[in-house]
């Protein structure tokens, strides 16, 4: 993944019409699904300066699929009139340097950060193997499955954006199930089964850990039955979902 970094300076009177043009031009970047995800800051000692993060799968795919893809065009034609105001615009590798503060911890690291998510997938995925109901569904699946869904997981609970730089994001996880015809009782099923996989190798036991878990397995799932029927609708634009300790909506990009 990289981190594009553009530095504006704008004049006070362009200051309200900027914002709102990168309002506009962030419906291009929603959409585009090279952005894993974006942020327009406003200094604070200096209200004319302005830094754009945008999180982009990798530079070739900023420089090479977004800039030449369908969305670009009408992104620019937004935005173009501050180009001239642009002071740096550059690309940079995030480095192992990187932590959080005394802050309230993530679902992600709370449940026990990476290495809890493959746990709970490597055991749940030998558990589908042996289920006569789902066993079918995952016949043939792919041998890094469990690791996908792993990465899956604990980026919509606050961990690393690895699914969306290595796979694809949301919409490629709705496309995965396209065409399935998954029933009523296999979602309950599968539901049921993680969650006892879930107590078994031993995840955080808190009710409030554990009721965020089911609220988006139910969440989750409903939407996977939907792609997975007969009229599935548009496979989705929007950003990965990000699940919290249900004092913010799911959705926060």
């Amino acid at each position: 993944m990289i981190v594009e970094y553009i530095r504006y300076r704008i004049t006070e009177r362009q200051r309200a019409e900027f914002e709102e043009a990168y309002r506009r031009a962030a419906v291009l970047l929603g959409q585009a699904e090279q952005c894993v995800d974006y942020e327009l800051a406003r200094c604070t000692e200096d209200s004319g300066s302005y830094i754009l993060r945008i999180h982009w799968t990798s530079a070739e795919d900023h420089l090479e699929g977004f800039r030449r893809g369908e969305h670009f065009a009408a992104f620019f034609a937004e935005i173009k009139a501050y180009v001239e105001s642009i002071e740096e615009m550059r690309h940079y590798e995030v480095t192992d340097v990187v932590g959080r503060g005394g802050a309230v911890p993530t679902l992600y690291e709370w449940a026990g950060g990476a290495r809890a998510f493959e746990r709970l997938f490597d055991r749940f995925y030998e558990r589908v193997a042996e289920d006569d109901l789902l066993a079918p569904v995952f016949a043939g699946m792919d041998p890094h499955h469990a690791e996908h869904v792993a990465a899956w997981l604990g980026e919509v609970f606050g961990g690393p954006a690895r699914y969306s730089s290595e796979r694809g994001g949301h919409r490629h996880m709705a496309s995965r199930h396209v065409g399935r015809g998954l029933t009523e009782e296999q979602r309950r099923r599968w539901v049921a089964l993680l969650m006892d996989t879930v107590q078994e190798v031993g995840l955080p036991d808190d009710p409030e850990f554990r009721a965020v878990f089911a609220y988006y397995l139910e969440w989750g799932t409903r939407m996977a039955l939907i792609y997975s029927g007969p009229n599935p609708p548009p496979l989705p634009e929007s950003p990965m979902p990000r699940w919290d300790w249900g004092i913010t909506p799911p959705y926060r990009g």
